[in-house]
């Protein structure tokens, strides 16, 4: 067992942060799955960007669909990557099958363009559903309050969602709300339960990026850390009690939380601090391939998320009477974030166009 299946068995699941078809085509996703014990994939527009300027694997298939004056910038984008989630999907599809639906996931977002619209939200993770007709797809939604209503929606018609850019634990109750929400209504419908599956995508460094500077020594690098083990006591507390037992009963999977933006930003901090710091059961981290690597090379595998919850609460208190308001913050970087895959969209249309 490497580095990376150690944390298998603290009941973690290790996401890729990145996809493109030099990755499928080389063999390379297919060792990362069965050596490193990788269970899922997420892609985003920057992602894409990167795959679809530097991949010559696009090329041929890009220059024909520009040849069809028909297609719009966009629509030659998804057909492009809905190919490559496909291919993922399948790929990850024994993970899927012999896990019963907990592992083998494979993520695409609706355009961030979307992010306050809700029915053009509702609409473009619809189509995409369909268009990728994976039972291991998930539709990236942002977690912005239209974005979340469109979640509560979809989880009740019955599609996989990771919601993304949560930064704040405001943001991730409402998520959780919206989750329950829609399963009561699927439930009430007499609609299964038991293949529904969504994620809650926390993002960690952007926190302590934007923090830092606005706090004492003492506290720098742990806000985030403090953060997400506050969200996680939240999330034991909602889904390993009564608020969810009869859901539960009735097949519902709980809605993990997922560790996104774990590449550590600030040198002066260990490479690995946002994997090796929120190892726990019921949790998903997403990492990119250089931070895989550096954990494959000397990350250390332990039960980390449990642990010093009262002291990650006495964190959070310390950094609100030094004046951070948690809540802003959460709407700051979820503002920042959107503005980021929006600028990537933009550009990623650009090489479509």
């Amino acid at each position: 067992m490497n580095r990376l299946q150690a944390i298998r068995p603290f009941g973690q699941r290790l996401w890729l942060d990145n996809l493109s078809r030099e990755l499928i085509a080389s063999g390379e996703l297919a060792r990362l799955l069965a050596d490193d014990g990788i269970a899922g994939v997420t892609s985003n527009p920057a992602i894409f960007h990167k795959a679809i300027s530097t991949d010559p694997r696009y090329r041929d298939e890009l220059a024909q669909l520009k040849s069809d004056a028909t297609l719009s910038a966009e629509q030659r984008y998804e057909t492009l990557v809905i190919a490559d989630i496909q291919a993922a999907c399948d790929l990850t599809l024994p993970q899927y099958r012999a896990t019963a639906g907990d592992d083998g996931y494979v993520s695409l977002e609706v355009s961030p363009a979307l992010a306050h619209d809700e029915a053009g939200t509702l609409a473009a993770a619809r189509r995409l559903w369909v268009a990728i007709d994976r039972p291991n797809a998930m539709i990236k939604i942002p977690a912005t309050p239209p974005g979340i209503a469109a979640f509560r929606q979809l989880t009740a018609e019955g599609v996989n969602v990771n919601i993304t850019l949560l930064f704040s634990l405001k943001q991730v109750e409402a998520v959780w709300d919206a989750y329950i929400a829609g399963l009561s209504a699927r439930h009430a419908a007499g609609q299964p339960l038991r293949h529904v599956k969504a994620v809650a995508s926390f993002f960690l460094s952007r926190v302590d990026s934007l923090l830092d500077p606005q706090l004492p020594a003492a506290l720098q690098g742990k806000a985030a850390i403090a953060l997400a083990k506050a969200a996680y006591r939240r999330y034991l507390q909602r889904f390993h009690g009564a608020e969810f037992a009869a859901l539960h009963a009735a097949g519902a999977r709980p809605q993990f939380l997922l560790w996104a933006s774990t590449g550590t930003k600030n040198p002066a901090y260990s490479d690995v601090l946002y994997v090796e710091s929120l190892i726990g059961a019921d949790t998903v981290n997403t990492v990119p391939d250089a931070t895989l690597a550096l954990f494959r090379d000397h990350g250390h595998a332990a039960a980390t998320l449990a642990a010093d919850g009262d002291a990650a609460l006495a964190v959070l208190a310390a950094a609100q009477a030094a004046g951070i308001d948690f809540d802003a913050v959460g709407e700051q970087l979820q503002q920042g974030g959107l503005a980021l895959f929006e600028k990537a969209f933009a550009e990623l249309l650009q090489l479509t166009a």
